[in-house]
């Protein structure tokens, strides 16, 4: 919380040590020179070579960072030297800033500050508000704080339109800018929050390496179509593997229940009803996101489910073929009709190659062709029945299993960490501008 004496002064919350002046209010027709914006589509520009460099707002959305550094980023490129040289007066520079101003959602007004340009033609593309500072600022200061919710609370209710949202050069102009006067507070920022992304991207590099060699073993640990054995093997297996229909290798197959007559949702129950939504890549979230249900609805689809420890959720529509393993016996949830319910014959599947193996890419590709419908995609239980598993003996199963798990914790550790760091910095972006 501010004291009575950083809200007086306007002052950030958190600040580096050796700066007491307040901060100053500007606006932004008096900061900012606009400059002209190209409107070339996508499909106007190329990836490899051309005359310039063209910022696509979808790129500004999506792509980039709060900051780009020109010379390391893949930028696409404009080839036609009529659009060059109509824009030459508006080729960008460090310290630029450009603006989206338009999305399908809230990110409308989303920017990016421009460093590293050196020598390159740089353009601002379709739907995009090219704005030069008219004074020198901190680098990397602006592209943060103009992306921070200080700023951005300001943008909310000049966004216009509904299934498309933008934003005016006009209502930009009136917006107001709270900023350090000294240049140097102003640098630190830039640095600061520039040296955080740096630790997110190494962090991100690790994440992306470890879902690569996933990927990778889901491939080769498991017989590509119309082989016995896998590309990779663990030492001490030999023999063909065999090829099983699932329901030749599970018990039973069942689903939930959906409300109807059945039951009401959130009628002031404290169990937690499950449907595809609140489970993904392994992971089940019971949190608020959850609808609730009463003990009765639990009984009642419970005895149609009958859900136990080492049964395997299956998402038959939305993201086909996502599966959760459950750990315990379910005690306070249960699920929806969309969700399938497989419970693997032990003597011929381990449950956590179950899991696994449903993943791989020549199982998922045979449910996958297997769904039906054009806008709303499922499998039915009769077609997802026939799926060919291959099976090797269960001791290689457990190794298989064993390996992808403690990779999968690796993923979940990996990916925690850099959820903290995100986390981290939205936190300080809060609380390090005015």
């Amino acid at each position: 919380m501010k004291t009575i004496e950083q809200k007086a002064k306007k002052v950030p919350t958190i600040r580096f040590a050796g700066f007491e002046d307040g901060w100053v209010n500007k606006i932004f027709r008096e900061s900012f020179t606009y400059l002209q914006n190209n409107t070339l589509s996508r499909a106007e520009l190329n990836s490899e070579s051309g005359l310039a460099k063209n910022i696509h707002y979808g790129d500004v959305l999506v792509k980039f960072g709060e900051c780009i550094d020109v010379a390391e980023e893949k930028i696409p490129f404009v080839s036609d030297a009529f659009v060059v040289d109509k824009f030459k007066n508006s080729f960008l520079q460090d310290g630029d800033i450009v603006i989206a101003d338009t999305a399908e959602d809230e990110t409308v007004g989303k920017c990016t500050e421009m460093q590293g340009v050196n020598d390159a033609i740089l353009l601002s593309g379709l739907h995009t508000i090219p704005s030069r500072p008219k004074e020198k600022y901190g680098s990397k200061f602006l592209g943060y704080y103009l992306n921070s919710s200080a700023y951005r609370k300001q943008l909310l209710p000049l966004m216009q339109g509904v299934k498309v949202l933008s934003i005016s050069k006009s209502a930009l102009q009136e917006t107001n800018l709270v900023i350090p006067k000294d240049n140097q507070e102003q640098q630190k920022i830039g640095s600061f929050f520039s040296n955080i992304d740096s630790l997110i991207l190494l962090e991100q590099k690790k994440y992306d390496k470890l879902m690569q060699v996933k990927k990778s073993m889901l491939e080769k640990m498991f017989p590509k179509e119309g082989a016995t054995v896998p590309e990779i093997r663990f030492a001490g297996f030999s023999g063909d593997w065999v090829w099983k229909e699932l329901d030749d290798i599970i018990v039973r197959i069942a689903t939930g229940l959906n409300p109807r007559d059945n039951f009401k949702l959130n009628s002031g129950g404290s169990n937690y009803y499950v449907t595809i939504k609140n489970f993904e890549h392994g992971h089940l979230y019971l949190d608020e996101k959850c609808d609730r249900i009463d003990d009765c609805a639990l009984q009642l689809i419970q005895a149609r489910s009958d859900l136990q420890k080492d049964d395997l959720l299956f998402s038959s529509i939305g993201r086909i073929g996502d599966c959760y393993l459950i750990k315990n016996n379910p005690q306070n949830w249960n699920i929806n009709e969309s969700v399938f319910t497989l419970r693997p014959n032990k003597a011929i599947a381990a449950s956590n190659y179950l899991f696994h193996v449903v993943h791989c890419d020549i199982v998922l590709s045979q449910i996958l062709d297997s769904v039906t419908g054009s806008t709303f995609k499922s499998i039915k239980i009769g077609d997802l029945k026939k799926a060919l598993i291959p099976i090797p003996c269960k001791e290689e199963q457990i190794q298989i299993a064993n390996y992808l798990d403690n990779l999968d914790s690796l993923i979940s550790l990996q990916q925690r960490k850099l959820e903290k760091l995100k986390n981290i910095k939205k936190s300080l972006l809060e609380k390090m501008f005015v």
